[in-house]
């Protein structure tokens, strides 16, 4: 059994937490910023956890995280 490739730009992008989720960074952060509010700008700094119907696939490009 040949060994399992890891997708390498899904590995640049999210992160496991001790308690095995899958850490991402929002999006919309990147231009076009003036007209987003100074709240949205806030809450796009922070990291959220990437969503329940989305882990299994997560898991299946990124077998060693």
């Amino acid at each position: 059994m040949p060994k399992m490739k890891t997708n390498k730009a899904a590995a640049k992008r999210f992160k496991v937490t001790g308690t095995g989720k899958l850490k991402r960074n929002k999006a919309y952060k990147r231009h076009i910023l003036t007209k987003k509010s100074a709240k949205t700008k806030r809450n796009l700094r922070k990291a959220s956890m990437v969503d329940d119907s989305n882990v299994k696939n997560m898991k299946k490009i990124l077998p060693y995280l």
